[in-house]
């Protein structure tokens, strides 16, 4: 990927997008498309493929989806398979059509088995059954990462795909019901401070174990990665640190300045038991996250207090 390339960022105003724009722009990449959903509906075919005529572009990155937590999975999935869905085939498709040269698609480790060995190898996909709670959101996304390595297998253009563990970071989604677990617990730890409340409520045991990497550095992987002169077809971007959602709420409490009670509602799913996925692969192109996890969760809250102030957060 060079300086001049005219590079393509779909989901731009989102969390993940707005980080690579950032990135990329502070790396000397001035060449960015950054359309917002309004201007561009990536689930409308002919919409995508006019796009992508007109605009040329030599580089795209795959990072707009629909997304959400346990909630928002399990209650929508005929929303998050064929929105994804959609999203994949019309731009890698439209994408090939116009010449593009070079493709990053956006995935999710949720796309591993359920019960995959620990930590996670990208060689796991497809040797077991999914976590249904958000099987509809895995398998759009793996439709995804198969359509760019059979298009670069039958065609020979450099489409691949990263598949990030759970995020969080500068313009994540805080709304209450259909966030991920990160925003969703900073934002329950910050009213309850606000509200003095005596205990907050968290689903499940508390036990299971997660991974969690700061948008920030998903940015500076994905550069990375579009360095690399023959990437692999996929590859795991990920902070190799892992804590249980206790210890996770236990430090975001401690961050915000909560000093309540922190209590589990046991008649509430869990999700997969553990999830750590192995970044060997991402490791040995030099890449190291910024980020531990208590940092990550301090600059996340500056952050969120930021957006507040702004006005510009998204609940």
């Amino acid at each position: 990927m060079e300086k001049s390339d005219k590079i393509f960022i779909a989901g731009a105003n989102g969390m993940v997008g707005s980080a690579l724009a950032r990135k990329f722009a502070s790396e000397g990449y001035t060449n960015l498309l950054l359309p917002s959903h309004s201007t561009l509906d990536l689930t409308r075919q002919e919409e995508t493929e006019r796009f992508f005529a007109q605009e040329r572009p030599d580089v795209a990155v795959i990072a707009a989806a629909k997304v959400g937590g346990i909630y928002a999975n399990d209650t929508y999935p005929a929303d998050f398979i064929s929105i994804n869905m959609q999203i994949a085939v019309n731009s890698i498709v439209s994408a090939y059509k116009s010449g593009v040269k070079r493709l990053l698609y956006l995935g999710s480790t949720c796309i591993y088995p359920k019960y995959a060995s620990q930590p996670i190898k990208e060689s796991e996909l497809l040797t077991g059954a999914l976590e249904k709670t958000n099987e509809a959101y895995a398998i759009a996304k793996i439709s995804g990462l198969k359509l760019c390595e059979y298009y670069r297998k039958q065609y020979g253009v450099l489409y691949h795909s990263a598949m990030p563990t759970n995020l969080y970071g500068p313009n994540d989604n805080y709304e209450s019901m259909n966030s991920h677990v990160m925003p969703a617990l900073i934002r329950k730890f910050h009213e309850a401070k606000i509200n003095n409340e005596p205990e907050v409520i968290l689903w499940g045991t508390g036990n299971p174990l997660r991974e969690f990497l700061h948008v920030d550095d998903l940015a500076s992987a994905c550069l990375c990665l579009l360095k690399i002169d023959n990437p692999p077809n996929i590859v795991n971007l990920g902070s190799g640190e892992e804590v249980s959602i206790k210890q996770l709420a236990s430090i975001i409490a401690d961050v915000v300045g909560y000093k309540g009670k922190i209590k589990h509602d046991l008649s509430k799913p869990d999700g997969t038991p553990r999830k750590l996925c192995d970044t060997t692969l991402l490791r040995s192109t030099g890449w190291t996250p910024e980020y531990t996890i208590r940092s990550g969760i301090e600059a996340a809250y500056k952050s969120f207090l930021s957006e507040i102030a702004s006005r510009k957060i998204r609940i």
